[in-house]
């Protein structure tokens, strides 16, 4: 292909049909970690209806070949897919990666890409084994990717098939069984008018509090049923209205906006609440989106809005914390928004970062909180630099 814009490229490969994995990459999917797991990890539900006859449970790491082209990066690779199925055979690994990129020159396997939105698009022509894929490069083009698909978290890719069916991503399986919401388990109004965030997470929050378990856990698995319950409420109230049709073009795009909006809401609103719950169950005193200089709203000032505008309360007892569930692209946002308090705590769910990139928020005082579970997605070299989001509670507490 010739250099095209990601838009023109979508539209492309929408002319094609086919199937779309669409994820952001790991600090393991880009061995940003130094793990031996290099490339992007795919589904097995998602590698196995693409590609049928990988699902060979009595062979040993079955792999097949794949053509792999970047067209945002102009890059070929004669690549493999493997289901690394050890685990079925008195061994550990059950997963399905793409391998054999030709090392760093791939754009899956460059560091400083850790944490980009990738599109993967297959086509759906059978025995037909090539992947096109697009590895956003600046938050422009994110952006462009996300008005497409609609929010892209870390952990929790996207797939659709052919027809344009969703499946669940794996978070939602993990949580489906308490979590997920028949129709008759809803109240009737939701399927009038959509629950508002602060409802979704009330709900699940009853569902499964998790309250016995240490807050780094407690995010993470509240989030997964976060995500669950609002999945459930979206395909009761949109495959109704989804399977009525449409009369005219302009309809279906509407109701399509609706929907990427909505997403976006939930994503945006989703992290604010997991943490505010968590610090009031934690009696840590705080300033939800207070007002700081020329009229910033960072999303935490701890311990209050009253203590950070006195001049006389100690700068070295204020802690300010953002919340942002990708830091790729939007850390620096965080550097202004708190003058008095010099180290800006990030609380984030990406699933690493390039040491390069560490390395420049180091220099700026931005310090990462990052759940427990997930620092071994980040490099070696930085792991110790890190704050889980228990070790920002003590702190808090123990300078108020």
């Amino acid at each position: 292909m010739l250099a095209i814009q990601l838009s023109e490229w979508i539209t492309q490969c929408l002319a094609v049909g086919g199937y779309w994995y669409i994820k952001r990459l790991s600090g393991n999917d880009t061995q940003a970690t130094g793990s031996h797991q290099a490339g992007p990890y795919v589904p097995n539900s998602v590698a196995f209806r693409v590609f049928p006859e990988l699902d060979c449970p009595n062979e040993s790491n079955p792999r097949l070949d794949l053509r792999v082209v970047a067209d945002s990066h102009s890059h070929t690779a004669d690549a493999n897919i493997i289901w690394y199925n050890s685990r079925l055979l008195n061994g550990t690994r059950n997963e399905t990666r793409i391998t054999r990129l030709g090392g760093s020159s791939s754009p899956l396997l460059d560091r400083e890409n850790t944490g980009a939105i990738s599109l993967f698009f297959f086509t759906g022509n059978p025995g037909e084994r090539e992947c096109r894929y697009w590895v956003c490069r600046d938050e422009r083009e994110e952006d462009v990717a996300e008005a497409f698909a609609g929010p892209v978290e870390p952990g929790q890719p996207l797939f659709w098939n052919v027809t344009g069916e969703p499946v669940a991503d794996t978070a939602v399986e993990r949580e489906r069984t308490t979590c997920w919401l028949e129709v008759d388990q809803m109240p009737a109004q939701w399927l009038n008018q959509f629950p508002t965030p602060q409802e979704v997470f009330d709900t699940a929050l009853a569902l499964q509090p998790y309250c016995d378990l240490p807050t780094d856990d407690r995010v993470m698995r509240r989030r997964d049923c976060e995500y669950a319950v609002f999945q459930s409420v979206e395909h009761a109230v949109e495959s109704r209205v989804i399977g009525q049709g449409f009369n005219s073009l302009d309809a279906f795009l509407t109701k399509a906006q609706t929907i990427l909006q909505r997403r976006k809401s939930r994503s945006g609103r989703s992290l604010e609440l997991q943490l505010r719950a968590i610090f009031d169950e934690e009696n840590i005193a705080c300033a939800f989106q207070p007002t700081t200089e020329s009229g910033r709203r960072p999303d935490f000032i701890f311990p209050s809005q009253a203590d950070y505008d006195n001049a006389r309360y100690p700068a070295d007892r204020l802690r300010m914390l953002a919340a942002k569930t990708t830091v790729k692209e939007r850390w620096r946002q965080v550097i202004n928004e708190a003058d008095r308090i010099p180290t800006k705590h990030l609380f984030t769910l990406q699933e690493g970062v390039s040491e390069r990139q560490f390395a420049q928020m180091r220099e700026t005082n931005v310090r990462l909180v990052v759940p427990r579970l997930l620092h071994t997605r980040y490099p070696q070299s930085v792991r110790g630099e890190l704050m889980t989001l228990q070790d920002f509670v003590t702190e808090t507490r123990e300078i108020a």
